[in-house]
């Protein structure tokens, strides 16, 4: 079969598209004709180095994906149109046994800790492919297996967003931020969103978002205190790290709460720690989800409360591009791999 697979690590060198074996599908599996998968962040960090995320190469690419299952121990599944849950969980340690299998001792990962879904065949456990509502295509089935999913759990797991509530969150056009925004306005919150980019503000607006805040990381808790009268917000919603971390928690009303999934720019800013006890902030760390809460995502999906954006598609022979292209970081939507 065609796939995308890392030969080494670097830059887009290391990527190879050629031939790989067909998975052999196990009892207790499904294997996936797969039609689309996105470009994720973690897919630049695994062609990079992978550094800390035991894999080993050559591997396949690819984290999140989308297909119609071709077989299936279950014949009735058989055709079914699928996005795929990631995490392969060991389904019997603490977490696993209490309905927390994100929180698995012995998680892999799709196109991180083993192949992944920028191939023409993908075998998962038949529990890891959910169907994809007729309101989606393949690609925005499949945006919805890492970014979408990961932005769910901040918001409504961690940290328990309610209708009314006020909303920031920083660096939109981001995979998870553009979700965030989603989820939030659809859930009947009121959105603000950060960029540096006039035309990503533009089209965040145009998705909902109450206001978009054009700033240096320092001038952003102004802009924040005088959209809500000297407040604060509610939630932030953050993946960015560095000097945004210390703008985020001084943005938060007093007892807000702040979700984190990543520190784009660095990962050892100032904790604050003064504000956050004086103000009794909460943090949330957040990483993917569970597939209770993708279903419940889905569900949100097939009403046609969200609808994910694809900003551009690429055919897997161009995977190389599609990396270029969210490098660049002029993206607003999902990139997709059509395959």
């Amino acid at each position: 079969m065609k796939a995308a697979f890392m030969t080494g690590h670097g830059g887009n060198e290391v990527i190879v598209v050629g031939e790989r074996p067909i998975p052999i599908r196990q009892p207790g599996e499904v294997l996936i004709r797969m039609k689309a998968a996105t470009v994720n962040r973690v897919d630049l960090y695994m062609r990079d180095s992978g550094a800390g995320i035991t894999h080993s190469l050559p591997q396949i690419m690819g984290v999140d994906g989308a297909g119609v299952i071709e077989e299936a121990d279950d014949a009735a599944l058989i055709g079914r149109r699928v996005t795929i849950y990631p995490g392969l969980v060991c389904g019997r340690c603490e977490f696993c046994q209490r309905g927390e299998p994100v929180l698995c001792a012995k998680m892999r990962l799709l196109g991180e800790h083993c192949n992944g879904t920028m191939a023409e065949y993908v075998s998962v456990p038949a529990g890891n492919a959910l169907e994809i509502p007729d309101a989606l295509d393949f690609a925005q089935g499949a945006a919805l297996g890492v970014n979408y999913l990961t932005a769910w759990r901040m918001l409504f797991n961690k940290a328990n967003l309610q209708p009314g509530e006020t909303v920031l969150v920083f660096g939109i056009g981001g995979g998870v931020s553009l979700a965030a925004l989603q989820i939030a306005k659809a859930a009947g919150a009121r959105v603000f969103v950060t960029s540096r980019s006039a035309e990503k503000a533009a089209h965040a607006r145009a998705l909902g978002a109450d206001a978009a805040i054009d700033a240096p990381a320092d001038k952003i808790p102004a802009a924040v205190m005088e959209l809500t009268g000297g407040r604060g917000v509610d939630v932030v919603i953050e993946n960015i790290g560095g000097a945004i971390w210390s703008a985020a928690l001084k943005c938060l009303v007093r007892g807000g709460r702040i979700a984190t999934c990543g520190a784009t720019i660095g990962d050892n800013p100032s904790a604050d720690l003064r504000r956050v006890f004086i103000r009794q902030l909460q943090i949330f760390g957040s990483t993917l989800g569970n597939p209770d809460e993708f279903a419940k995502l889905i569900e949100w999906c097939a009403a046609g409360r969200i609808t994910p954006p694809i900003d551009v598609h690429y055919p897997l022979d161009q995977v190389r591009e599609a990396f270029s292209h969210l490098e660049a970081g002029q993206q607003f939507g999902k990139i997709a791999i059509d395959i």
